[in-house]
C-alpha cells in the first residue's frame, strides 16, 4: 500500500514571533482552536511533523512537542505506518461552537442590492425540479442505454494524449476536431450547410443563449417567445434583460401573425420548430418561411433550438428552420445532454457568416472554453460512427418507450389523462379533464414519487391548456407501466377528494 502523503494544509495558521507568547503554545492553540471549531474534521490527517515544520518555517521539535500536547488532551491520535490524525472520537463528542459575540460592528451586512436586471429576472425563476431518473422525469436520455463501456475506452485513450491537450486551457471556440466533426454531422443529418468555423462549443445550450442573448441584445429589447416555451432558454434571455413577448403556440408552432400584432419591432425570436417544449408539436413549414420573412423584416435574428430533433422515429423529419433560411437570420442551438449525457455539459451553435468574426472576439475575450478531453472524446465517438449508431438505436428504444407509455395509459389513464401520442423527442403531454387542475395534479402524483410537470410551469402568460408533462426517454418500461399506475391512482384519489368536497 502506497503511503500518502501530504496531509491538511493548515496555512491560515499564524505564528506573531514579535509577541512574548512561546512559539509552541502558539501553534498548539491555533491547531487545537481548528480542532474544537470543526476547522479539521475526525479523521482527517495532519501534516507530517517534518512537512509541517517546513511550512510554518520552524523546528520538528517543536512540532513534535505540539503533537504530544494535543495526543494528551485526545485531539489526535498516531496510527503506525499512516501518520497522524484527528481523533475519531470527535465524530460523536466534539464541543459546541462558542456563539458569536453579538456587537453590532460583527453582524452580517444587510442583502446586497442586485443589479435591477437580475433582480426582475429573478423573479421569474422556479424552483429547480429533481432530475431524477424515475416516472415521469422529463429531458433525460436512457442512461441504461448508453454504451459505457465503449464510452470508457474513448475516455482512456484520450487521456494517455499529450498532457497539454487534455490538462490545459482549451480552445475557447471549441476543439477543432469537435467542431469538424459537428459540421459534418449537421450536413448529412439535419440538412445544414455550415463550415467548422461556424460552429462554437459551449458548456450546454444554456450558456449558448446566454451567450447569445449577452451579444445581441440591450436591456428591454423585445424577444418573440414560445409561451408556454423552454424554462432554460427563458431563464438565460430574462437573465440578459430581455423584454420576452408571449407568442401563443398551437398544432403548426409559433403563431407568427400573433407575434406581429405584439411586437412588430421584435429584435430575436426564439423557438423550437422540430418538436415544441414543452407541447411537442412540429412547426409547420408554411410557419417556417412566415417566420422567416418577419424576421427579415424586422431585421431580426432568430434562435432554433434544436435540444431532441434528432430523435424523430414517426417517418421523415421536417428540415431544420436553419436549413431553409436563406438570409442568414437563424442560429441554431444543438446540445449532447441530450443525445449522449448531460453530465457533459456539452453543448455548440451554429453561427450565422456575418456573425462568425463577432463570436470569435467575444470568445477569445471572455471563454475559457469547456474541457478538451470531454469534446475529444466526443469527437472520435463521431468521427468513429458510434454517435450514428448511438441516435439510431435511441430513436428505436424511445420510439419503443413512448408506444409503451401511450399503451398504459388507454389502460389505466381513461378519463384521467389523455395522453397526446408524439412522434418525436423524450417527452410528451397528458391533457386533463375540467375537473381536476394541472397544479393540484403535480402535488398528488409528487406525494406518490411520481414526478409531472404542469404546462403552466413552462408559461410566460396564462394558457387555456390544463396538462401534464411526462417523459418516457429515461424511463424502463416496466417503470413506465408502474409509474402509469400510480398516477392513474393519485389522479382517482384527488378527483374523489374534490368530490367529496364539493358534498361537504
Amino acid at each position: 500500500m502506497v503511503k500518502r502523503s501530504g496531509g491538511a494544509l493548515l496555512l491560515s495558521l499564524h505564528i506573531d514571533r514579535e509577541s512574548g507568547r512561546l512559539v509552541t503554545s502558539q501553534v498548539f492553540t491555533a491547531i487545537r482552536e481548528m480542532i474544537l471549531s470543526g476547522g479539521l474534521n475526525a479523521g482527517e490527517r495532519l501534516p507530517a511533523s517534518r512537512t509541517l515544520a517546513k511550512d510554518l518555517g520552524i523546528s520538528r521539535t517543536t512540532v513534535i512537542e505540539v503533537f504530544e500536547r494535543l495526543a494528551a488532551e485526545g485531539l489526535i491520535e498516531s496510527r503506525t505506518g499512516a501518520g497522524t490524525f484527528v481523533s475519531d472520537a470527535l465524530r460523536e463528542n466534539r464541543p459546541a461552537a462558542a456563539s458569536p459575540p453579538t456587537d453590532a460592528a460583527q453582524q452580517p451586512l444587510s442583502k446586497p442590492r442586485l443589479s435591477r436586471t437580475i433582480a426582475r429576472a429573478s423573479e421569474m425563476f422556479n424552483e429547480r425540479l429533481p432530475h431524477k431518473p424515475r416516472a415521469f422525469t422529463t429531458a433525460m436520455p436512457a442512461f441504461d442505454a448508453f454504451p459505457l463501456a465503449l464510452w470508457s475506452r474513448q475516455m482512456s485513450k484520450h487521456w494517455r494524449d499529450q498532457r497539454n491537450i487534455v490538462m490545459g486551457y482549451s480552445d475557447p471556440h471549441g476543439y477543432g476536431p469537435l467542431r469538424r466533426a459537428v459540421a459534418s454531422h449537421l450536413r448529412a443529418n439535419r440538412g445544414i450547410a455550415c463550415e467548422p468555423e461556424q460552429i462554437f462549443i459551449v458548456g450546454g445550450a444554456q450558456q449558448a443563449f446566454y451567450l447569445i442573448g449577452s451579444l445581441l441584445l440591450d436591456l428591454n429589447d423585445k424577444v418573440w417567445f414560445e409561451n408556454p416555451g423552454a424554462i432554460g432558454a427563458r431563464n438565460s434571455l430574462v437573465a440578459c434583460g430581455a423584454n420576452l413577448i408571449p407568442v401563443p403556440v398551437d398544432d403548426h408552432g409559433l403563431m407568427v401573425e400573433e407575434g406581429l400584432r405584439l411586437a412588430p419591432d421584435f429584435r430575436l425570436a426564439f423557438v423550437t420548430p422540430a418538436h415544441q417544449q414543452p407541447l411537442g408539436s412540429t412547426m409547420s413549414l408554411e410557419r417556417r418561411f412566415a417566420l422567416l420573412k418577419a424576421a427579415d423584416k424586422a431585421e431580426a435574428l432568430i434562435i432554433e433550438d434544436d435540444y431532441d430533433g434528432e430523435f424523430c422515429y414517426g417517418g421523415h423529419p421536417q428540415p431544420t428552420l436553419k436549413s431553409v433560411d436563406a438570409t442568414g437570420r437563424v442560429i441554431y442551438v444543438g446540445t449532447f445532454s441530450k443525445t449522449l449525457f448531460p453530465a457533459l455539459r456539452l453543448g455548440y451553435f451554429v453561427s450565422p457568416p456575418a456573425l462568425v468574426d463577432v463570436f470569435n472576439q467575444v470568445s477569445n475575450a471572455f471563454l475559457q472554453g469547456v474541457p478538451s478531453a470531454n469534446q475529444a472524446v466526443v469527437a472520435s465517438f463521431m468521427e468513429e460512427g458510434h454517435f450514428a449508431a448511438h441516435i439510431r438505436r435511441m430513436r428505436k428504444i424511445y420510439a419503443e418507450r413512448h408506444q409503451i407509455l401511450c399503451d398504459a395509459a388507454r389502460e389505466h389513464l381513461s378519463g384521467l389523462l389523455e395522453i397526446v401520442p408524439t412522434d418525436t423527442g423524450l417527452h410528451t403531454i397528458g391533457l386533463l379533464p375540467d375537473d381536476l387542475r394541472e397544479n393540484e395534479a403535480a402535488a398528488a402524483a409528487g406525494q406518490k414519487g411520481i414526478t409531472v410537470t404542469p404546462i403552466e410551469r413552462f408559461s410566460i402568460a396564462p394558457t387555456q391548456r390544463n396538462g401534464l408533462v411526462l417523459g418516457f426517454s429515461g424511463i424502463k418500461p416496466p417503470d413506465i407501466v408502474a409509474g402509469v399506475t400510480t398516477l392513474a391512482g393519485a389522479l382517482e384519489e384527488l378527483r374523489q377528494e374534490a368530490k367529496a368536497g364539493r358534498v361537504v
